[in-house]
């Protein structure tokens, strides 16, 4: 399948465009008015919680213990804060689909420190993934979006080989009743800190051939969409400074029902999240 099919733009039609997606397509378009909207009001939080401008230099402005208490409290605003389930209901009527047709799993904050990959309680930040393997359904698309312009060594890569073809894993370790039981700390992701050493995240088993990596460059506020079943891993990285991002994933209700979506080649996880999505009302 590689190189990755990355396309600029989608068709139109939004059945046809949820249809490219499902295939593989991964697109990357640039910033809407509410994507760039979506970027100022997280960088604001982001800057309250922490208490600076420069957020970027988190990492040498804060001890580890601090930071992490602080970044999860951003989290906890944009995940669950009814104004950003706002917000992301024009993000995704900027790009063309109907926001009362769609679900979706809430705005996340990703936070990729300098040196992160050498720190223990954040290797499943590292791990080689699919989406899907979190109890999520086929019709599953994920949405990017960078907080600032970031070179291909500060994003991840996919790994369009594996799309639909099986990479060996224990995704079946995953049950989504029994990951939320004791609270959404780690439904929100990383409101504890030794999360990484004790939680179970689904991982690859062993020395498996996934094919090239093919990553990208990226402006602030542009729109990454693909699904959830492609296999990408993020990058560490030794940059200098702490990369943010956002995202989200939706579900179109309808297609779930319909059971369309992306191949399943080896998605083995338990339960689903999808009664814990948030519907969106129409932008």
């Amino acid at each position: 399948m590689s190189p990755l099919p990355f396309v600029e733009h989608l068709p139109d039609d939004p059945a046809a465009a949820r249809r490219a997606l499902y295939r593989g397509a991964v697109a990357h378009l640039g910033p809407t008015p509410a994507s760039l909207e979506v970027v100022t009001d997280a960088l604001a939080v982001l800057r309250e919680e922490l208490g600076f401008d420069t957020v970027r230099a988190a990492h040498d402005l804060l001890d580890g213990a601090e930071a992490f208490r602080r970044l999860g409290r951003v989290r906890k605003r944009l995940y669950l804060e009814p104004r950003f389930h706002e917000a992301l209901a024009r993000v995704v009527g900027a790009a063309g689909f109907d926001p009362a047709e769609i679900a979706v799993d809430p705005m996340r904050l990703r936070v990729v420190a300098h040196g992160g990959g050498d720190d223990p309680r954040a290797a499943p930040v590292y791990y080689g993934h699919r989406d899907t393997w979190y109890a999520h359904p086929q019709a599953l698309i994920t949405w990017w979006i960078p907080l600032f312009d970031l070179p291909e060594e500060e994003t991840f890569v996919f790994y369009p080989d594996a799309f639909a073809r099986a990479v060996p894993n224990d995704s079946e370790i995953f049950d989504y009743d029994a990951w939320v039981r004791d609270g959404w700390g780690l439904k929100i992701g990383w409101q504890d800190r030794e999360a990484g050493r004790t939680a179970r995240y689904p991982a690859v088993i062993g020395a498996a051939d996934q094919g090239p990596a093919v990553g990208f460059s990226c402006r602030a506020g542009d729109n990454l969409l693909f699904s959830g079943a492609h296999f990408h891993r993020t990058r560490a990285h030794t940059a200098g400074r702490t990369r943010y991002s956002l995202d989200f994933r939706m579900v179109h209700l309808g297609d779930h029902a319909a059971s369309l979506g992306a191949p399943n080649a080896d998605n083995r996880s338990r339960g689903s999240c999808l009664g814990d999505y948030v519907r969106l009302a129409p932008a």
